[in-house]
């Protein structure tokens, strides 16, 4: 089987796999079972990104404790998915479903301190080092994971998330490959250009503009929200994908896995959308906010 098929099939596993998770609620007529399946999906994809990001972790000579690391991101992640799912199924936007969000916020600290106690019975140079690099899964990966759910039942946004970033990566491949002269960062991401990335970009929030307006959400009224939500999916996505190459050529390989043919790793897929969630998440809080 030649790379091209490898590629489209597992791509087109990727897609009906992500999306369907998303929308299973509606089409099994079932809320309940449909957050379900969407957090076993975000379950399975949360374990695969942390298994790959402590594997360069241990390229890198750090010692975290992977355990403590997989338990602190299942708990973000669990966290994040009820109240997403309680404050979208309670029909309401009410502050009383955000506070629950504070007090997991407010527990991070106390991670930070599990994960440092940790480090006194194991042999390490660096400690604290070792102590960071048990938390990053959970902040680096779950949160962001974990805001999808509250973007899709509060919002109905996260599928135009997820499309503007897919419709950003392709302008700015066909354009790069077109017209692509300066590079951005050639010593991190050398076929990256900036003429791929402003073409990507443009494509982005036209996309934003005209289509978002479709999936009739709850918080995004007028052209210019969708501007700066196509902003923060251009931007914040090159930004990702950006940062998961610099730390790949740090540990000095080329995919993070190879769970999926033709298209590398857990952390290849979703390195965009894990720095987009988060943003996308606190743009239409605000948007929310702005609105009492």
């Amino acid at each position: 089987m030649n790379t091209f098929v490898k590629r489209t099939l597992s791509g087109a596993v990727y897609v009906l796999l992500f999306v369907g998770s998303i929308y299973s609620g509606r089409l099994l007529g079932n809320p309940l079972a449909g957050n379900c399946l969407l957090m076993m999906f975000l379950l399975f994809v949360t374990l695969g990104c942390t298994f790959e990001f402590f594997r360069m972790a241990d390229l890198q000579g750090a010692k975290p404790s992977k355990a403590l690391g997989y338990i602190f991101a299942v708990l973000m992640l669990s966290g994040l998915d009820a109240l997403g799912w309680n404050a979208g199924s309670a029909g309401t936007h009410e502050l009383f479903y955000y506070v629950p969000f504070m007090l997991l916020l407010l527990s991070l600290p106390l991670m930070f301190i599990i994960a440092l106690c940790v480090q006194l019975w194991k042999n390490s140079d660096q400690p604290f080092r070792d102590a960071a690099y048990t938390l990053l899964p959970m902040l680096y990966i779950a949160l962001p994971l974990g805001c999808m759910p509250w973007l899709h039942y509060t919002c109905n946004v996260l599928m135009m998330c997820i499309i503007m970033v897919w419709v950003n990566d392709s302008f700015a491949y066909m354009g790069g490959s077109l017209c692509g002269k300066h590079k951005m960062w050639p010593r991190h991401s050398p076929g990256k250009t900036w003429e791929g990335t402003i073409i990507g970009a443009v494509a982005c929030i036209a996309v934003g503009i005209f289509c978002g307006p479709l999936f009739h959400n709850t918080m995004l009224n007028n052209w210019y929200e969708w501007l700066i939500l196509g902003l923060i999916c251009s931007a914040v996505g090159t930004l990702g994908d950006l940062a998961e190459s610099m730390l790949k050529r740090s540990v000095g390989v080329k995919d993070s896995g190879n769970i999926m043919p033709g298209h590398g790793g857990f952390l290849d897929r979703f390195d965009s959308l894990l720095a987009i969630m988060p943003f996308a998440a606190v743009f239409c809080f605000c948007l929310y906010l702005s609105g009492f």
